[in-house]
């Protein structure tokens, strides 16, 4: 079925006259389809990462050999989510140009996340010797921008401290739900 604008429309969770392509700081939640627990596990409030939250890990870490107006700060995989904080440091090329809204742009924070999530997926396909998993992620990804110093400080608190606090986090920490595809004994 080719693209009807009249059924296929999806609401944006983006604010709407916010350009993603501006030079700043985004605190980024990313979470798995159902949230389940593919990325590994948390002993002793560490997070310990399988092989496929080591892909999620690489991943993330070679998001500016990609992107090279995005610097990373600080980050953390979790059984079924991911929080980091992304930096656009410097203007896109083309980045005034008109568009639509809902209108994906190469390099901005959603492009970015979009190209990330695929990236994982596919790694995460050959891994596990699948096709034709259409991802591990759920729809759309979360995000603040960072609008000053104590909010930085406050949100690179929360990311660092997120394994030790999953506990009082998770809805039920020791009922781990039912996992996919994806994790078929893959070690810890």
């Amino acid at each position: 079925m080719s693209y009807n604008p009249q059924i296929h429309h999806r609401r944006s969770i983006r604010l709407k006259e916010y350009d993603y392509t501006q030079e700043g700081a985004y605190f980024i939640t990313i979470c798995t389809k159902n949230k389940q627990y593919i990325f590994g596990d948390i002993k002793q409030g560490e997070m310990k990462l399988n092989s496929l939250g080591m892909i999620a890990s690489a991943c993330w870490e070679e998001i500016p050999q990609h992107f090279s107006h995005i610097k990373l700060d600080i980050f953390v995989i979790m059984p079924n989510h991911i929080h980091g904080i992304l930096w656009i440091n410097k203007k896109i090329p083309g980045e005034n140009e008109p568009r639509q809204y809902g209108q994906m742009v190469a390099g901005s924070i959603p492009g970015v996340i979009r190209s990330y999530k695929s990236a994982v997926t596919k790694k995460m396909n050959q891994t596990c010797n699948q096709k034709g998993i259409s991802s591990a992620w759920q729809r759309n990804f979360y995000e603040q921008i960072i609008r000053n110093e104590k909010s930085l400080e406050e949100i690179r608190k929360y990311i660092a401290n997120n394994p030790v606090n999953w506990e009082n986090d998770c809805e039920n920490p020791g009922d781990i739900p039912q996992q996919n595809g994806f994790l078929l004994d893959i070690p810890f």
